[in-house]
């Protein structure tokens, strides 16, 4: 089934609780910040490793948007992404996920850092400069965490593959990796226009995928973004970029593709 840019507008506008049992594991944990940016506080999820309380190491952190649609049935829209089931079966590579709850009827403008003309939007900025003001550095001096760049990854799928990639590419200093899945950069051209004015390090990375039954355009604009980073300079090892054949927008292509990013992400020598 294809997705008119309509429908992907509307897909995850609000979180819906389906008649599902909780299936977060013990290692989740939740708690609400301020978010003076955004003048509301956010919901945070924390997956933290296993053996997180018996060890005294330092973990990479990756920042997910849509927290309520990655750890549990009960509270996502159609299905959870299994991150913790994922992560519980690693043994290393192991990584600290911060999920951020999306903001209902204000998702949009939270994960929009354009205006559209009729969707309205454009509160990203605001969204992404939270996340690096106020909650990394919150999360760097409450948890165990590698605060470098090349340790912060952010990480979502339709809307949050879009405000995903504009944070990495605003703020490489921050943001080392991203997860850009289904991005909806049929949102606004500005984000092409972005792409081609700032610098991108050679140590940034972008794990890019779309599946070919998402919508008419989502495939050609994934492959116009990775065309104009390549004609910038940004090398091949530092993208990855997948076309999933009958992939359509929804939770289950997200969960399926997951762990090969998160693998190419953090243990691939790149």
């Amino acid at each position: 089934m294809r997705f008119n840019h309509l429908s992907l507008f509307f897909f995850m506008f609000f979180c819906c609780c389906i008649n599902a049992q909780s299936t977060a594991s013990k290692e989740i944990n939740t708690f609400t910040i301020e978010a003076p940016q955004l003048k509301t506080f956010k919901k945070i999820w924390v997956y933290l490793p296993k053996n997180y309380q018996n060890s005294e190491k330092a973990y990479p952190v990756i920042y997910m948007h849509d927290a309520q649609n990655l750890f549990d049935n009960e509270t996502a829209y159609a299905g959870e992404w299994q991150v913790d089931e994922y992560l519980n079966t690693l043994s290393q590579n192991e990584s600290i996920i911060i999920g951020i709850a999306h903001g209902n009827e204000k998702r949009i403008e939270e994960l929009t850092p354009y205006k559209h003309e009729k969707y309205g939007g454009g509160q990203g900025e605001a969204y992404v400069t939270f996340i690096k003001n106020t909650l990394k550095p919150h999360v760097d001096v409450t948890y165990r965490t590698k605060p470098k760049a090349e340790h912060t990854t952010i990480f979502g799928a339709s809307l949050g593959g879009l405000i995903s990639f504009y944070a990495a590419i605003k703020y490489p200093e921050t943001f080392g990796k991203a997860g850009v899945f289904s991005p909806s950069f049929w949102f606004s051209e500005e984000i092409y226009e972005l792409a081609k004015s700032v610098d991108i390090p050679a140590t940034s990375k972008f794990y890019f995928l779309v599946g070919d039954k998402e919508s008419d355009t989502m495939v050609s604009d994934q492959i116009r973004m990775v065309n104009l980073l390549k004609t910038k300079g940004v090398n091949d090892n530092q993208i990855e970029s997948h076309i999933i054949k009958d992939g359509q927008h929804n939770e289950k292509l997200w969960r399926e593709n997951f762990a090969a990013a998160y693998d190419w992400l953090f243990t691939k020598a790149n």
